[in-house]
């Protein structure tokens, strides 16, 4: 709901404890739920703005109008819902499917057109093999300076400077391939090669239920 022009693709799981009926009633449910959700959103956006101008004093609001303006501006495309069953492996293939058809749809996606410079592949495919080298430690941490001068190591990469380096990073951390967080400042000189680390500590740290089983040991 904050990233500009989001695209959803909700996905339901574990049909296989379902009825087929029930799947069908289930998507409904969530699919309506997500549209009043929105709907809900966007009232509550347009409630706070109007109070906001609507103040004595409106010049003092203007940090959290610009905010609220902002995320009313951020616009969200909402697919249909997939429904799967993780334990057969043809409807994973389906999602996958289904997946790689909406991110070559040009009109969710603008930008899927756009031709890349062979640089950026060229930067991939040497961030990949770092990443999956004998010497790169399980977290896949590793400080931005270091990897440009292993990068620069490449005989066609050479001239890879910092700017150019960190445009590519930025293409690298939308589409997945690397997790790098520019904007916390302590962390913007460190680049995660291996995302799946980052989910595993999450998955470690963020729990259902966390405070009750926190308070239930002794």
């Amino acid at each position: 709901m904050r990233v500009p022009n989001s695209v959803v693709l909700p996905v339901g799981t574990h049909v296989d404890c379902c009825r087929e009926e029930e799947v069908e009633e289930k998507r409904h449910d969530i699919m309506a739920k997500i549209t009043a959700m929105l709907v809900e959103r966007k009232s509550n956006l347009t409630h706070f703005i109007n109070n906001l101008e609507g103040s004595k004093e409106p010049e003092f609001y203007m940090d959290q109008w610009e905010r609220l303006k902002e995320m009313e501006s951020c616009t969200l495309t909402i697919l249909n819902l997939v429904a799967v069953n993780c334990t057969d492996h043809h409807d994973i293939k389906k999602l996958e499917a289904t997946i790689l058809e909406h991110v070559k749809n040009e009109e969710l996606f603008p930008e899927v057109v756009r031709v890349l410079p062979p640089v950026y592949r060229q930067v991939e495919a040497a961030i990949v093999d770092i990443a999956q080298s004998e010497e790169m430690a399980d977290h896949g941490m590793m400080d931005l300076q270091y990897l440009l001068s292993k990068l620069s190591q490449c005989e066609h990469l050479a001239n890879l400077g910092r700017e150019l380096l960190q445009d590519i990073l930025r293409y690298l951390h939308r589409i997945g391939l690397v997790v790098w967080y520019e904007e916390i400042k302590h962390l913007e000189s460190t680049v995660f090669l291996q995302p799946t680390f980052l989910i595993t500590m999450f998955k470690l740290l963020v729990r259902y239920h966390l405070v009750q089983q926190l308070e239930s040991i002794s």
